[in-house]
């Protein structure tokens, strides 16, 4: 499933530009005043101005033998989000590995290596090394209806989880986190789960607006 832009919304438009351009330094591609979007690997990430807004948890993918040098590069601009003593989680039912921080949203924000795609590099880890975004989570209160709304836009297959806390679906390329917010927190902060609206196009198109998949166009 590819994501080919994913927009969210925040109320802190310029510490949101100046983390993306001069903290992770991914490429702006526009800019007005209500809004911004920044190049990130094949995908596009847009941050529009709303008042009122919750926050994120999004993934972006990055080489499978990358996850120590991407270590070494976060951890010179930003703090990252430990599950215990490990920098560096694994996922071993998922063949992944996985980096944790916060953006100046507090959205959570994740690297994650998938050994399935089998996308290596041997060049210097920066921002030129993500691949793409590969995960929006999606807080609801009925993961089973938000699972049927977007299998009835385009047929989806559940890649982990289940219908009562947490249910994944798409594939390593590309994931919906579909999280019920009543019985479970974010990892690895345990932060709340909000039901978080955004935009999202690609193989799938449509609003995530007050807790409903709206299909566009």
């Amino acid at each position: 499933m590819k994501i080919k832009e994913l927009i969210l919304f925040t109320n802190n438009l310029n510490k949101q530009l100046e983390f993306y351009t001069n903290v992770l330094e991914l490429e702006l591609v526009k800019q007005t005043s209500k809004s911004f979007s920044l190049k990130v690997g094949c995908s596009k990430l847009t941050f529009k101005f709303r008042e009122n807004c919750t926050p994120y948890h999004i993934a972006f993918n990055i080489p499978l033998n990358r996850e120590n040098r991407a270590l070494n590069w976060l951890k010179q601009r930003v703090d990252l989000l430990p599950f215990g003593d490990n920098e560096i989680i694994e996922f071993e039912h998922w063949n992944a590995k996985a980096l944790y921080f916060y953006d100046a949203d507090n959205n959570i924000l994740e690297f994650i290596s998938r050994k399935e795609l089998k996308i290596n590099s041997e060049e210097a880890f920066s921002s030129n090394s993500i691949l793409n975004i590969s995960e929006i989570g999606i807080g609801t209160s009925d993961i089973k209806s938000i699972y049927n709304s977007i299998n009835t836009i385009k047929s989806i297959d559940i890649f982990d989880g289940s219908f009562e806390r947490f249910c994944a679906i798409g594939n390593e390329e590309g994931l919906f986190i579909l999280v019920n917010k009543s019985v479970k927190k974010w990892f690895p902060t345990d932060d709340e789960i909000y039901v978080s609206d955004f935009i999202i196009k690609g193989n799938y198109n449509f609003e995530y607006v007050n807790g409903k998949i709206i299909e566009i166009a």
